[in-house]
């Protein structure tokens, strides 16, 4: 989603050793042995070559970036990103110009499969670091056909205003559960792309109910594997019988976390309270169906409501009413 969408400076794109200046004779060396440098840098300077009409053509990063390593980073030479069209922050456009940290230049951004809710602004798709709009709500998958299902980043943002309990739990406690801190494993990462898409798109939301605000949150990364991806997951279960398949893919099979076990676990619970002692949320009305035990824990209903009312959260997809009429 929107906290994948980070900045890509010149360096990440190079596909060899950057070139550097033998003083004694005045030529370029480079550090590299890899055979594939020189018809790289044939392909640049050629212009019938078919690397050098994808550049005309307007494919920019990894191309541009090795022609750039190749014929050093003059300043007449340097490319710039077209990001006049561009929501990128100042931060970022700063980077986007030239400014960033150690004269880096930023060529391109990383990108997101995940595509823009329907009906809202969509992404400019211009060459480099103007191919993405910032701060737009997304959903998933980022291959394949679009679902109703909102984006990670967009999820998590949500989580930072409403907690993450959801609604239901909202019947039991006096404020919601919010997470201090976030820890992002090893992959592409800005600090400013994470702090945009799960806390900055939340500022300045207004009228939350009692016990709800938008708490500061940490965010790091660390360069340890993730024992639950799906890899670390793939390994660990190499020499074990049978196979590993999505969740939910199997057609008699329910992901532990559903909205249907989850609201059997909450029925389970407060059928173990005696009724004198169960919210009063739950023992003032006449609740039957997972929408209405929803709709009855009013505080995170007006919290939801407060935050559908700032940009960009009132393009939130909302399933149809039907889908949460089980019991």
């Amino acid at each position: 989603g929107d906290a994948s969408i980070i900045p890509m400076l010149e360096f990440e794109e190079q596909p060899c050793s950057p070139v550097i200046r033998n003083w004694t004779n005045n030529s370029p060396v480079e550090m590299s042995d890899n055979l594939e440098d020189s018809k790289n840098k044939r392909n640049c300077e050629d212009s019938d070559s078919p690397v050098a009409k994808k550049m005309k053509l307007g494919t920019p990063a990894t191309v541009l970036s090795s022609c750039i390593a190749h014929h050093g980073m003059q300043e007449s030479g340097a490319i710039k990103p077209d990001v006049s069209s561009s929501n990128l922050t100042e931060e970022e456009l700063d980077a986007a110009n030239g400014i960033a940290p150690g004269r880096l230049r930023v060529v391109d951004v990383h990108r997101t499969g995940a595509k823009c809710v329907p009906g809202e602004t969509g992404d400019l798709r211009k060459p480099g670091a103007a191919y993405h709009q910032v701060g737009l709500l997304r959903v998933k998958p980022g291959r394949g056909d679009r679902t109703c299902s909102m984006s990670c980043s967009d999820k998590m943002a949500r989580w930072n205003v409403l907690g993450c309990q959801g609604a239901l739990l909202m019947h039991f406690l006096e404020k919601p559960i919010y997470l201090s801190a976030v820890v992002i494993g090893k992959c592409p990462y800005s600090q400013e792309a994470m702090r945009r898409a799960l806390t900055g798109r939340c500022q300045e939301v207004l009228d939350l109910p009692r016990g709800f605000g938008v708490p500061e949150l940490k965010i790091a990364q660390s360069s340890l594997l993730f024992e639950q991806s799906r890899c670390a997951v793939q390994v660990q279960r190499a020499d074990r019988p049978g196979r590993l398949v999505p969740c939910g893919a199997g057609k008699q099979s329910r992901s532990r976390i559903s909205k249907v076990e989850l609201f059997r676990s909450f029925q389970k619970l407060l059928s173990s309270i005696a009724e004198d002692k169960q919210p009063d949320s739950v023992r003032v009305q006449k609740l039957d169906t997972y929408q209405e035990y929803k709709e009855a824990a009013s505080a995170y209903q007006e919290a939801w409501s407060a935050l559908r009312r700032k940009q960009p959260f009132a393009s939130w997809i909302r399933n149809p009413p039907d889908y949460h009429q089980f019991k």
